[in-house]
């Protein structure tokens, strides 16, 4: 166990700089909305989950496995959130995050070791195959959430969850192409939640949230380790020696124990 902390320490550094500085700088912003609004349990409960998925969105930019416990944390706190505005996809969106992305990422030994190392990209029938996954979802979800609820916004609710999902599943597959979906993802979502918040249904904290992701998400295709090569080789490298210093170290322990 006390390895398994100091590996989700060490998944914690090692990132790009501009990593850090937007994580602060998002906090910063999410600080100065918290208490410049009545400060409620629900929105407390909304600053703890941007903080935690701003993080949990730049650990997958850095290519670090730790987003799966940031991700499902996050996931807790945003169903709340998207239930008291009544986006109930943004709800089913989490529950989907953690059943295709957060859980399997938890579970996965072969996804938490060294991922930077298992980047791949789409083929052409990849594109196909996951444009056409993403209109039929839409197109299902926003019918079904329109029929069955009172969700004032379920067809740009049903964009969001249809791309999110979508990216997702691609996240988890180790595509680089995932971020073309997040950028699609960040802006339906800046749409929804400043939609949500001028109708009243929501704070301007989910905002301010989902710009944070689109500027990772451009982010990420310049300095993460998914397109950057350089940052890539870098980020494989430091897990190389992490790897071995934690052999070398389990090894020392086994002799000095006999």
């Amino acid at each position: 166990m006390t390895n398994y902390f100091k590996f989700l320490s060490h998944q914690l550094k090692g990132w790009p700089q501009q990593n850090y500085y937007l994580f602060f700088f998002s906090l910063g912003c999410q600080v100065m909305t918290l208490v410049g609004s009545p400060i409620t349990p629900l929105t407390v409960l909304t600053f703890v989950g941007t903080t935690l998925g701003v993080l949990c969105v730049l650990a997958i930019n850095a290519a670090k496995s730790v987003n799966g416990w940031l991700g499902v944390l996050s996931a807790i706190c945003f169903i709340v959130t998207g239930f008291a505005a009544k986006n109930y996809l943004s709800m089913a969106e989490q529950l989907a995050y953690v059943l295709t992305l957060d859980i399997p990422v938890l579970i996965s030994a072969n996804w938490n070791v060294n991922m930077a190392a298992k980047i791949r990209k789409f083929t052409a029938n990849s594109w196909t195959i996951a444009i056409i996954a993403t209109v039929i979802v839409y197109g299902i979800s926003g019918y079904l959430i329109k029929i069955l609820t009172d969700d004032p916004r379920p067809w740009i609710d049903a964009i969001s969850f249809s791309i999110s999902l979508t990216a997702g599943v691609i996240c988890f597959l180790r595509f680089n192409n995932q971020y073309f979906w997040w950028v699609a993802s960040g802006l339906a979502q800046m749409v929804l939640w400043f939609v949500s918040f001028r109708q009243g249904s929501a704070t301007l904290a989910m905002f301010i949230n989902s710009s944070i992701y689109l500027i990772n998400d451009v982010l990420a295709f310049t300095i993460s380790p998914w397109y950057n090569k350089k940052e890539r080789a870098r980020v494989v490298s430091q897990e190389e020696d992490y790897a071995a210093s934690m052999k070398l170290q389990q090894s020392k322990t086994t002799v000095s124990a006999h």
